[in-house]
């Protein structure tokens, strides 16, 4: 909000990329914008995942409909709304999802505790009681991937960068006449982002609670026969609640899903369209022609995440949250690395064809050292904060391929 929105206000940007270009160079800023292409794709066809499996195995699997069918329908009634209609209706519509997410998280906090014969009061108290309710994790630095450190400072970077260096996010804040209306909303969001988030919490913390007092375990996966932690949720929502909470709960995962997916396409068709394709920079060309351009960008990436679900669901995560944040930690800390790079070393330039090979070495190494932390760093067990690792190699790569400019780097 103090130092990125500005940046991306002062040099009116539509895509936030571009300020890469005009800092580092044409071969930084299309590496930049490959890499959001990338990681908006996976993340938000994973996001999209969570909520077909859930679909598919608690509905569409008792009338024998494909999966490939469940992602599609899915899918669809996404675009039949984003084709048409960009930014201005990605507003409007995630107004409305917004709304029902967290009218189905306070709704679902009251059947459970309902069925718990608990009230509001005494449901945090037992979840303060339980040791769910454990917040600072100071045990076993070395192995333990919740490690209070680690996660502290692995999730100030994971913030940064999936916020302020991701164009679906940022999109909606650009989106806004002046700067102080988008600072505004920003620090509104955090605000009500952490008030949300401890209810959040409390729905997962009572599913468990509920769980443990009825004898109901964590459903195991159809194929590979280990506990899905994904599927507790709809567990008890649909099989051990009324239909009432059964219905809240699919509005509510629906709406977070959607709101996630909808918004990405649109920021991805954007992106591809402005930093790729130049539409931005091309003053005449015909509005019917850059229209159907858009749309042909918007169904290519409809059909490219239909194709990723599927490969997600082939490989079979046991848990899509934490594979979200995996994907994160690999994508974005190139980003990370360039954004830095960019902003805090003055007056040197890069080598600038060099930077696409920087920002794939960068991920590879991170991934070697991660996959063999145990043996390299004595027992060390990497966890989010793993995006740092990643965006330091990246910023390491870069000073060793700078050079001395005389063009002054005012951004």
């Amino acid at each position: 909000a103090t130092v990125l929105l500005p940046l991306y206000y002062r040099m009116n940007l539509t895509s936030i990329y571009s300020y890469i270009e005009q800092r580092l160079g044409h071969y930084s800023y299309k590496t930049a914008a490959t890499i959001f292409l990338l990681s908006r794709t996976l993340g938000s066809a994973t996001r999209l995942y969570l909520v077909v499996i859930v679909l598919q195995r608690f509905i569409f699997d008792s009338y024998g409909v494909p999966f490939w069918v469940t992602v599609l329908i899915s899918l669809g009634l996404i675009w039949s709304y984003t084709f048409k209609g960009g930014l201005k209706t990605i507003i409007i519509t995630d107004t409305l999802q917004t709304f029902f997410l967290v009218f189905s998280v306070f709704l679902t906090i009251y059947f459970i505790c309902s069925s718990l014969d608990l009230s509001i009061p005494q449901a945090f108290e037992t979840i303060k009681n339980s040791s769910y309710s454990k917040v600072f994790f100071l045990d076993d630095f070395l192995s333990n991937k919740f490690y209070l450190s680690k996660q502290f400072i692995g999730g100030i970077f994971v913030t940064i960068a999936m916020t302020g260096l991701d164009q679906d996010l940022m999109q909606k804040n650009l989106s806004m006449k002046t700067i102080g209306e988008a600072k505004k909303n920003m620090f509104t969001f955090t605000g009500i982002f952490v008030v949300l988030n401890i209810f959040f919490l409390s729905v997962g913390a009572l599913l468990y609670v509920f769980a443990a007092k009825n004898g109901i375990e964590i459903p195991l996966d159809h194929i590979t026969g280990k506990p899905r932690t994904d599927f507790l949720f709809p567990e008890i929502a649909l099989n051990h609640l009324t239909t009432i909470p059964a219905i809240v709960f699919m509005l509510g995962l629906t709406a977070a899903t959607f709101a996630t997916t909808d918004s990405a396409l649109t920021a991805l068709t954007t992106s591809f369209c402005v930093d790729f394709l130049g539409m931005n920079k091309k003053e005449n060309l015909e509005k019917a022609n850059a229209v159907k351009k858009r749309h042909m960008v918007h169904v290519g990436f409809s059909i490219l995440m239909f194709l990723v679900i599927l490969v997600i669901n082939a490989l079979n995560s046991s848990s899509v949250v934490s594979l979200i944040f995996l994907i994160a930690s690999y994508t974005y800390g190139p980003l990370l690395g360039l954004y830095s790079f960019g902003l805090f070393i003055k007056k040197r330039g890069l080598h600038d064809k060099l930077v696409p090979l920087i920002c794939i070495i960068a991920p590879v190494l991170c991934y070697l050292i991660a996959t063999n932390s145990k043996e390299l760093l004595g027992g060390y067990t990497f966890s989010v904060e793993l995006i740092l690792v990643n965006g330091f190699i990246t910023f390491i790569g870069l000073l060793l391929i700078s050079k001395k400019t005389d063009q002054q780097t005012k951004f």
